[in-house]
């Protein structure tokens, strides 16, 4: 089993316990909207494109609306479970294109909780998760007003983003991964210039 396997499967086993009242990360969607999000994006090739295109994004979210209200929980989890339908190129590119959005959402309806506290990754995971994370850290994180270096407590820099006065990002790869789409409830250190840190906790990130 890949690895974006094992955590679609993980994802789907956190939200059949949390059922789909339960709040996300994700400001304003409880898990019936962010399930709906996911069935969208692996489904609804015409409405994709708004997710990350803004022009679009109002289509993409009356459709998303419509999947959440339309369908069933325990049906949008399935297909959630099913993985990406054959027509979908997510289904050839799911190994290189979905660890890391399977991954954030799962931890979106964990960290909503109370009580939270990291999972325990192993190599495999935490390698795939990284291995986009140069690229688009400099495209999540392009409004941080700093040269930020993110790094990992060993001292290894996983990326060096932005201008400005230096900042130094400390967490696990995973909660690096989180900060740079502009998640919050992460376990990160940051060091450097006072004023310069409040800007780049503030600045806006993610997609």
């Amino acid at each position: 089993m890949t690895v974006a396997k094992r955590e679609r499967a993980a994802l789907v086993e956190t939200i059949r316990a949390a059922g789909p009242d339960a709040p996300t990360l994700c400001e304003g969607w409880t898990t019936r909207d962010l399930a709906a999000h996911l069935v969208l994006r692996e489904r609804r090739l015409d409405a994709t494109p708004g997710i990350a295109f803004p022009p679009l994004a109002g289509y993409t979210a009356k459709v998303q609306d419509r999947i959440a209200e339309s369908t069933p929980w325990e049906e949008l989890v399935d297909k959630i479970a099913g993985g990406p339908p054959l027509y979908s190129p997510f289904k050839l590119l799911d190994p290189l294109v979905n660890t890391a959005e399977l991954f954030i959402h799962h931890e979106d309806v964990r960290r909503a909780q109370p009580g939270w506290e990291p999972r325990q990754l192993d190599s495999a995971m935490i390698a795939s998760l990284l291995r986009p994370f140069p690229i688009l850290s400099k495209v999540t994180l392009s409004k941080v007003p700093a040269r930020l270096t993110l790094r990992t407590p060993d001292g290894r820099i996983l990326a060096v983003v932005g201008d400005g006065p230096e900042v130094t990002l400390t967490g696990e790869p995973e909660e690096l991964l989180l900060y740079a789409f502009g998640r919050d409830a992460i376990r990160v250190e940051f060091t450097g210039d006072e004023a310069a840190v409040a800007q780049v906790k503030t600045a806006k990130r993610g997609l």
